[in-house]
């Protein structure tokens, strides 16, 4: 089976791209920029450019039978566009709804698009895990453009017959994370003391290594079609219990120091954190029962040993 995956220079897509060559797949690798990856590993790299309403992907659709789409406008904690919508919206949906309008027409049979769990919503009541197939409630620029391209990629699926997966990930973190994950990396190894040690909010969050395996049982699985999943570890953890689980990996002292969440939301609010305190503070559970259901999948590696990984060097 011929394999495009897009964004293949990106945290997710590396990872995908070395998972398949692993499981002799064979695949075409598309890249913003040549410079950003090598073919040295036997990759056949396409340099596509931009991904928006205008690219081309007749050349590099040819042949192929399944597109996994993980190129993005990645969510920005501190955006500093004028209308970061709009510019989520060229990235994230017109430039899906472009690829996936000339993979149909191009013969592909499926289209896995990596969208995200802000579509569901940010927060959950503790115990009160979103659904795959519940509500969807995007709230910001990032979580809106992921939602309407999922509408559009069902549309299109309707119309053409082309099957559409789409697969939700909650926060994702492996070797060479970027953004939070790895600031509290940072925070953890230099030592500094936190006051999140009495944090009892429960967050999923998923190992690249499980969102991999799962995109890569998504490929050829029956039960997958024009279905959405949520992606998860399946083990739920507070941020304290996160951080104790940072610092066992890193082989560093945990260094929380035991202070209410009520006076520490307190704080934040005063001092314009609101939407920091409220990642750090609140709940965020998916329920990843229809994915072990539906496809029999279960993740291939604990919380352990996924922080773990975070931490061997290459």
């Amino acid at each position: 089976m011929c394999i495009l995956v897009t964004g293949a220079s990106g945290f997710v897509g590396q990872s995908l791209c070395a998972a398949l060559l692993a499981r002799g797949k064979f695949f075409r690798a598309a890249v913003r920029s040549m410079s950003s990856m090598s073919s040295a590993d036997g990759l056949d790299l396409v340099d596509i450019g931009d991904v928006n309403s205008e690219t081309d992907w007749s050349v590099v659709l040819a042949g192929q039978k399944v597109v996994i789409h993980t190129a993005a406008r990645a969510h920005i904690m501190k955006d500093e566009m004028f209308d970061p919508l709009a510019e989520y919206r060229r990235i994230n949906v017109d430039g899906t709804l472009n690829l996936a309008h000339q993979a149909a027409a191009a013969g592909v049979d499926r289209f896995i698009f990596i969208s995200s769990i802000k579509v569901n919503g940010e927060q959950t009541l503790l115990g009160q895990p979103f659904a795959a197939d519940g509500t969807d409630a995007p709230e910001d620029a990032y979580g809106i453009s992921k939602w309407e391209a999922e509408q559009g990629l069902k549309q299109i699926a309707a119309e053409t017959g082309m099957e559409v997966v789409i697969i939700r990930p909650p926060l994702v973190y492996g070797p060479d994370v970027k953004g939070n994950f790895a600031s509290i990396i940072k925070l953890v190894e230099r030592g500094v003391p936190l006051p999140l040690g009495a944090i009892q909010n429960k967050r999923s969050l998923v190992a690249l290594d499980n969102l991999v395996d799962l995109i890569i049982t998504c490929i050829d699985h029956p039960a997958a079609t024009n279905q959405v999943f949520l992606a998860g570890d399946g083990q739920d953890l507070s941020t304290t219990e996160l951080l104790r689980g940072v610092a066992k990996a890193a082989g560093k002292p945990s260094r929380l120091i035991p202070i209410p969440s009520s006076l520490l939301m307190f704080i934040a609010t005063f001092l314009g954190k609101k939407a920091v305190a409220q990642r750090l503070l609140g709940s965020l559970q998916v329920d990843i029962s229809k994915a072990r259901e539906l496809l029999g999948w279960e993740p291939l590696i604990s919380v352990e040993e996924g922080l773990r990984r975070c931490f061997i060097k290459d």
